[in-house]
């Protein structure tokens, strides 16, 4: 290995982990190739092993390899990304609910965010009548126990076991019983989303609020998500008001952070000249 060297302002494992992953994004080391090993890249680097595991940790949190038990570390092929660009997106959403059902089938948001077609995905939907705790009584602005609607999607890639996705959203369950069809989880995936869901319950969305965090995984999101050990999840808390200042739907969106970019653009006003 080439430039490891101790004048670099960087951590020894760092400018190593940088020059492998180099190595990576130009195919040098391409998917399924079985990385050197410790013992290779402590000798062609001069670096410690513990210098070296820091290094592989590193592209694992990058997402670049993946460790298998009694085999070794592998370069990932490149994952499906998600790009959601939230300030355009929800309008984005909102337009839709005016259109007909055969253009609000063509596309959806997983799309809008991936590129992807709706031949290649598929969609998972459980649906389940849960009383509000403490906490999501507070953010829908109900009393503690009151009977919630609590929908679980997540979306993936046909080319790709995990999901791109997981979402936890709770709406007022007396609200959506209004339209039985909502109740029934057989609907989806719903031409338009949500918003035409609401829409068919007479409700127009005034704005939608996003608060964002990132997290270590819970043991299930891991599982769920592949995610790899070091690999944060960043979290939405997504939540909807009509237009009465009514809150009508909280949904918690659980993401990889090893293959998901937040975009928000947002215009400024010009100070008075």
């Amino acid at each position: 290995m080439t430039g490891v060297h101790g004048r670099d302002w960087r951590p020894r494992y760092l400018q190593l982990a940088e020059e492998l992953r180099a190595k990576i994004m130009s195919g040098e080391l391409a998917p399924g190739t079985l990385m050197p090993s410790e013992t290779e890249l402590a000798e062609s680097s001069g670096l410690s092993r513990t210098s070296v595991r820091n290094a592989i940790r590193q592209l694992r949190e990058w997402g670049l390899v993946r460790a298998e038990q009694g085999r070794g570390t592998y370069v990932r092929a490149p994952r499906q990304r998600v790009r959601r660009r939230n300030t355009e997106r929800y309008q984005w959403e909102k337009d839709r609910v005016l259109l007909d059902e055969d253009e609000r089938l063509k596309t959806g948001a997983t799309e809008h965010d991936t590129g992807l077609t709706v031949d290649d995905l598929k969609f998972h939907a459980e649906y389940t009548r849960v009383n509000a705790d403490e906490e999501m009584a507070a953010a829908l602005q109900v009393e503690p126990g009151t009977p919630l609607l609590r929908r679980v999607y997540w979306t993936s890639s046909r080319h790709e076991n995990a999901p791109l996705t997981v979402s936890y959203s709770y709406l007022p369950y007396d609200l959506v019983a209004a339209n039985p069809d909502l109740l029934d989880a057989g609907k989806e995936p719903w031409p338009g989303g949500t918003q035409h869901q609401l829409y068919t319950l007479g409700i127009e969305l005034d704005r939608i609020d996003d608060e964002i965090r990132a997290r270590p995984p819970s043991p299930d999101e891991a599982e769920l998500l592949d995610i790899d050990p070091g690999v944060s999840v960043l979290t939405v808390r997504k939540t909807s008001v009509d237009t009465t200042g009514r809150v009508v739907e909280v949904a918690d969106v659980v993401m990889p952070g090893d293959r998901t970019e937040l975009v928000y653009s947002h215009k400024l006003q010009r100070w008075k000249t």
